[in-house]
Parts: structure tokens; C-alpha cells; sequence
């Protein structure tokens, strides 16, 4: 677990002694980014944090994606002989092409400890009993998490590819505290317990870390879950599987993540400049991985949108970076809808906020000269599902000065999701 920082200062300086010992180990070996910094005249006596910057290109996923198309299968981004490594994960392939990404034991070790900054944010201890409701796939954040909890000495329940209700009915028997997936599959469990008639609250459950979308940051999506799962707290996390984990709740205020910044340097910027934004404003977050040696990351563009917080300390007495709200959206995801900028995570807070909504999905229409919006609602048991349709329009109105049309379609004809929700549907 990292030492805690006593104030900016100290993460600056701490981040510029990685730097370097990174960079020393990159500049000889590391096809991939030996070739970049040499063009960009970094060197491993970089003489600041500032100088990186003003010297070291972005690295795109595009850019990526091409590496591993011209170096088969994995890229020429290693650092060391391919007997060194011992993992290989792949990303979701939700922002393009997917990738096969290989850690060495000491990358994993790394992430490992990363994750622990997220169960100590959460106050999960070795008492804990922690409950994975996912299928263990290729996708980095399953195996780092379900580790670092066993290292931290917890009892770790795997659910593989058990249903919904036997998942539940496991999490009971087994007095599983702690609860770690989606926030769109807390959710689902939420309600197929309704169904089944099973008991939440009787559940021991009184943490639930959720990861994968940003649905554990907006408010009415918390407020949903933690209404299912009584005596629960959502607790946010994001991380991805080319870089790991990233951010931790604030223990103090909810839906702010913080950082993890001994293990990153990160920036936010403004994502059609590449120049920093202040604090307050909106901009895409850039990561640089310290740690993660045999396979890194400088100057990532990661297409997450972020808004700063003020200045540090944190009311929770961390000065590490503070992103309100969370992961506000993904930069690619923002849509123009009749001269109004639309994210997903606006919708959702609308949808989720009106309550009644068992699961929507959204139709993006790009057939006419300007692209339309059109919304598909199943309405919860019991919901005046007409009445509810009309509300939503009503609030999709009064937020966007659209309209937006809302209609009501059978329960259980929209697809249901276990791993990252995919509601919208361009057409």
C-alpha cells in the first residue's frame, strides 16, 4: 500500500524519480517507445514533469492498433524477451480494434498494489468475504481484482458462468460482504432478486465496487443500486485493461475518484488542443504508467472525460487529483443531436433519476440530414408505463431542448448485460 502524500510537492517528486527509472529502462529496450523519445529528445535525466510534457508526443490507441498489425501478435511495445512475461489479457475492443496486452510478474505485482488502493478507499480488510459476479474472460480487471483481494487475505468467491439467481442465492450462502461488477449488473441482480423472490435484505452485502462504465458516479444510478442491495455503499473505480487500475473513491465524497498517483502522472487536457484545461473545466484524461515496466503507457490518451476538481487537499486529506463526478462520458462517445452535445452518462442520469425503468436502450438515427434520438423504455412491474414515457420525454426536453421520443416496449424484449452495458444503437 503507497505511503500517504504530504502534499503536491511530494507526488511531484515522486512521479519524476519514476519517470526516470522508467525511462532508463525503456530508452535501450523498448522498440515501441525507444524510437518516440528518441525523436522527441527525451532522455532519462528528463530534468522535470513539465519537460516531458512539452517534449513527449501523445500516444494514441490508433497508434497502438497499428503497432500490433505491424508486430504480431502482441506488438512491439515490450520491454523485455518475450519469456519474461507471464500474462496476456485483451481489451474489450469497445473503442476499436481489440488488443493483446502481456505483463511480466513485477507489472503484475504493480497493478496488484493498485488495486489494493482501491479496496483500502472502500475499507475492505482481510474480514471481508468478496463476492466476483462476472465470467473470468480475457479482459484485464477481472484477474487483477480477484488477486489483490486474495493478497490482501480476504475469501474470494468466483461466480464463473452461474445465472443471475445462483449467483445470488451463492452470495447468501456463502455471507459474501462485498459485492464487485457492473453497475448495469448490480442492478440486474438487484431485480432478479425481486423476482425470485429472494431477500436483499437479508444480504450481508455492505460494499459494492463497481467498475467498467460510469454508471458508480451518477447519482441516480448509485441511488438505484444501493435502493436494491439494502445497507449497501456503491464505491466507484475505473481502470482499463492497457494501462490497470486508475482511480479510487474518495472515502469522503461520493462519485469523486481520485487518482492513484504513485503509480500514474496524469493530465487532463483539452481533447482538440492537447493543452492543459483548469480545474472546474471538462477535458480528456492523458496517463503516463510508473510501474508498469514491461508493458507501458506514456502520455496515453485514454479518451476518458474528466472534470478536475479545485485544489488539493481533498476533504479526505489526499492531495492526489480528484475528477468530479467520476468518468464523466468517453470523448468518442459524444454525440451531436441538432446542435446539442449529448453523453451517454446525461442520459442515463435522466433515465435513472425518473425511476420506474427496468432497462432502456437508445436509437441513434443518422438516415436524414440531421441525426435524431428516439428512446425504448421497459417500464418496472407496477409503473404507469405510459405516464412514465411521457415524463421522460419531458425531461430529455427540458435538459437538451429536444425532443425525444419514448416509447414503452414488453418486458424482457431488451437485452440484459453482464459485462459493460451497450444501450446505444446507431443506425
Amino acid at each position: 500500500m503507497a505511503a500517504a502524500f504530504p502534499n503536491r510537492a511530494a507526488i511531484e517528486v515522486h512521479q519524476l524519480a519514476s519517470l526516470r527509472t522508467l525511462l532508463a529502462a525503456l530508452l535501450p529496450a523498448n522498440r515501441f517507445q525507444s524510437r518516440r523519445l528518441a525523436d522527441a529528445g527525451v532522455t532519462a535525466e528528463v530534468a522535470s514533469l513539465a519537460e516531458f510534457v512539452r517534449r513527449s508526443p501523445l500516444t494514441t490507441k490508433s497508434e497502438l492498433v497499428a503497432d500490433h498489425e505491424a508486430h504480431p501478435p502482441y506488438g512491439s511495445n515490450l520491454t523485455f524477451a518475450p519469456d519474461r512475461y507471464t500474462r496476456c489479457h485483451q481489451t474489450s475492443g469497445t473503442g476499436g480494434a481489440p488488443l493483446r496486452w502481456l505483463d511480466t510478474p513485477e507489472s503484475w505485482q504493480w497493478m496488484l498494489g493498485n488495486w489494493a488502493e482501491v479496496y483500502r478507499a472502500a475499507e475492505v480488510t482481510r474480514a471481508d468475504r468478496v463476492y466476483f459476479a462476472f465470467s473470468f474472460g480475457p479482459f484485464l480487471g477481472f484477474w487483477t481484482a480477484f488477486e489483490s483481494a486474495v493478497q490482501l487475505g480476504c475469501l474470494c468467491i468466483p461466480s464463473g458462468g452461474l445465472s443471475s439467481a445462483a449467483r445470488l442465492r451463492m452470495i447468501l450462502e456463502n455471507r459474501a460482504t462485498v459485492l464487485c461488477c457492473t453497475p448495469t449488473y448490480a442492478i440486474r441482480l438487484g431485480e432478479v432478486a425481486a423476482e425470485e423472490k429472494i431477500p436483499l435484505a437479508q444480504s450481508p452485502v455492505r460494499k459494492i465496487i463497481v467498475a467498467g462504465e460510469p454508471g458508480g458516479s451518477i447519482p441516480a444510478t448509485r441511488q438505484r443500486i444501493e435502493s436494491l442491495w439494502p445497507g449497501a455503499r456503491v464505491h466507484d473505480h475505473h481502470g482499463m485493461t492497457e494501462v490497470g487500475p486508475i482511480t479510487y473513491e474518495c472515502p469522503a465524497r461520493s462519485g469523486v475518484l481520485h487518482v492513484i498517483e504513485h503509480a500514474h502522472f496524469a493530465e487532463v487536457v483539452n481533447p482538440a488542443t492537447g493543452e492543459s484545461i483548469a480545474s472546474g473545466e471538462i477535458g480528456e484524461l492523458i496517463l503516463t504508467t510508473l510501474g508498469r515496466t514491461g508493458s507501458p503507457l506514456l502520455r496515453y490518451r485514454t479518451g476518458d472525460l474528466v472534470k478536475p476538481a479545485a485544489a488539493s487537499p481533498c476533504s479526505c486529506g489526499s492531495y492526489e487529483l480528484a475528477f468530479e463526478g467520476g468518468i464523466l462520458g468517453r470523448a468518442d462517445d459524444m454525440l451531436v443531436i441538432r446542435g446539442v452535445n449529448i453523453y451517454p452518462s446525461a442520459v442515463d442520469e435522466i433515465i435513472r433519476a425518473a425511476g420506474g425503468v427496468a432497462e432502456y436502450r437508445v436509437r441513434v438515427c443518422r438516415d436524414r440530414a440531421l441525426a435524431e434520438l428516439s428512446v425504448e423504455i421497459e417500464s418496472a412491474p407496477g409503473t404507469d408505463g405510459p405516464a412514465l414515457a411521457a415524463q421522460l420525454a419531458e425531461r430529455f426536453h427540458h435538459a437538451f431542448a429536444l425532443r425525444v421520443p419514448v416509447a414503452i416496449v414488453p418486458a424482457g424484449a431488451l437485452p440484459r448485460f453482464e459485462m459493460k452495458a451497450r444501450r446505444w444503437v446507431k443506425e
